[in-house]
């Protein structure tokens, strides 16, 4: 199982709008990937580096890869700026446990 975590550092000064991220912006990115709700999960920080996260479960790396080289994967990338001005960090993990 690999797992794709993108985080969103917290930055003074930076905006960042959790209902949009909620409702629209993830659910975005669950449809233009193929991933079902119960194959990802969404972190609202609360103490730590972290603004806000979000976790997609994919069967394998080529799952993951097909998913991100959807044509509509664009659309995912211009949404970001109607929810947050914090540049997102993306990593790609194998789950182990």
């Amino acid at each position: 199982m690999i797992r794709l975590s993108v985080f969103y550092p917290k930055t003074e000064g930076a905006t960042f709008d959790h209902d949009y991220y909620r409702d629209s912006h993830v659910p975005l990115c669950a449809e233009t990937w193929g991933v079902p709700a119960d194959r990802y999960a969404i972190d609202k920080g609360v103490d730590g580096p972290y603004e806000a996260a979000v976790h997609f479960t994919f069967d394998s790396l080529e799952a993951l890869g097909a998913a991100m080289g959807s044509p509509d994967t664009a659309k995912v990338i211009a949404d970001v700026a109607n929810y947050t001005t914090i540049a997102p960090v993306m990593q790609t993990s194998e789950i182990v446990v």
